[in-house]
């Protein structure tokens, strides 16, 4: 096992869940982790051993891999990402209705988070 999956399997403890974007040819895109906790969603998208990115960003973000407002945000290898997103600490709870939702398929081999509004 290497480093890389060792960091995902610690992000899973954690309670990142993740999704495998395809594209029309079915071809795997990105491995996408999203954890919702403490007024905030943080999202790890990996798009090859030396592209990640991870961000921080508000619950009540309409669009989370798409965000107009972000907390914290890095990006570089893979290896790195993952571990400023375990090293990240915990954020203050924040006052307001807590992020709800899950991760609805779209397509074959595609999906989107769909916040719970109501």
């Amino acid at each position: 096992m290497n480093d890389i999956t060792n960091g995902l399997q610690a992000l899973v403890a954690r309670d990142f869940q993740f999704t495998h974007p395809r594209d029309a040819s079915g071809s795997l895109v990105a491995v996408v982790g999203i954890r919702v906790h403490h007024g905030v969603f943080d999202i790890l998208q990996l798009f090859g051993e030396n592209d990640a990115d991870a961000a921080r960003i508000p619950a009540d973000e309409p669009d989370v891999l798409f965000p107009s407002r972000v907390l914290w945000r890095t990006n570089g290898p893979a290896l790195d990402v993952i571990n400023e997103l375990l090293h990240l600490p915990e954020p203050l709870a924040e006052t307001g209705a807590e992020a709800t939702g899950c991760w609805v398929p779209t397509h074959a081999g595609r999906s989107k988070w769909l916040a719970i509004t109501a």
